[in-house]
């Protein structure tokens, strides 16, 4: 008996000295969630090597509880993907459906889609895990996520700032964090430069490879200057409407608001407008605040 006894406290021991030690790695800003939908109530997913359990929550699906990334890669080893017609996949093409209380529709194709925003990534958290579209996600490959454009399809995605650009296959959902447009792999992320930082301003361009024309789309033209960051809190046919919302804006102290004309879907509106704002945290904090005010979300827009 003492000598089981003995034994039963040198392996808790050894246990204890296994769990003191730990690595830390550099994380970002966990902005990611997946949505898994298809035509049917089940779905296998096979053999996978984090026995990824899709009817787990998502605070307890994933291995680690916070996103994080391997030191930075040689990007230029790296092929990006060559756009080609492929079926809609079964899975993440669900429309219109409902992440966080919050509504999206997925288009019908890419043709034609351009959106500027701001942009984000994920990492090592999600490396191994299946997709909305049940791939297995590849933090190496140029991949990205969207809350709109079909599973799969392909983008263009271009750092305003910078001029770089990638093709990525987009074959996941997200981001699902306020103020984002596209959420870019890891690889994506360091080839164009918003890894390091987290964030970056970019044009999105869809390509459609079943369209007549199989150019892709050129990057669009960087001038060098910084792109700006503007929050619309809202768009009114009444004048006076926009007026009064830009006077409860202004009375907040939340930035320099702008009353301007534009036209949206052929109609004539007058856009309320915060910015510019000087960086994506800044652009955060206000949206944020407009929303305790009772206000709509407002929406990014990058010029």
């Amino acid at each position: 008996m003492k000598l089981l006894g003995a034994m039963a406290l040198l392996a808790a021991g050894l246990l204890l000295a296994g769990c003191s030690g730990h690595k830390t790695r550099p994380r970002h800003r966990d902005s990611h969630a997946r949505v898994l939908s298809s035509s049917s109530s089940t779905a296998s997913t096979g053999d996978d090597r984090f026995n990824d359990d899709l009817n787990k929550p998502q605070s307890s699906r994933y291995r680690d509880g916070q996103d994080s990334v391997p030191p930075p890669l040689d990007v230029s080893k790296l092929v990006e993907p060559v756009p080609k017609v492929e079926p809609r996949s079964l899975y993440g093409n669900k429309s219109p459906y409902t992440v966080r209380g919050r509504t999206y529709r997925v288009l019908p194709s890419a043709r034609g889609y351009k959106q500027r925003g701001i942009a984000s990534f994920y990492g090592n958290k999600f490396h191994g895990y299946k997709t909305s579209s049940l791939e297995t996600y590849d933090m190496y490959a140029f991949s990205a996520a969207s809350t709109t454009l079909p599973l799969p399809s392909y983008a263009r995605v271009t750092n305003l700032e910078t001029g770089k650009s990638v093709i990525v296959r987009v074959n996941d959902r997200g981001p699902f964090h306020d103020n984002r447009v596209i959420d870019l792999s890891y690889a994506a992320a360091v080839k164009i430069g918003v890894y390091p930082k987290g964030t970056g301003l970019v044009e999105v361009q869809g390509i459609d490879p079943g369209a007549a024309a199989t150019e892709l789309p050129p990057p669009p033209a960087v001038t060098g200057s910084h792109p700006g960051i503007f929050l619309q809190v809202g768009a009114f046919s009444d004048a006076n409407n926009a007026d009064r919302l830009a006077q409860r804006l202004r009375e907040a102290r939340l930035g320099a608001v702008q009353v301007s004309d534009a036209l949206s879907n052929d109609r004539h509106v007058y856009r309320v407008r915060i910015g510019p704002l000087d960086s994506v945290d800044r652009a955060d904090e206000i949206s944020a605040r407009i929303e305790r005010m009772g206000l709509p979300r407002p929406q990014v827009a990058v010029d």
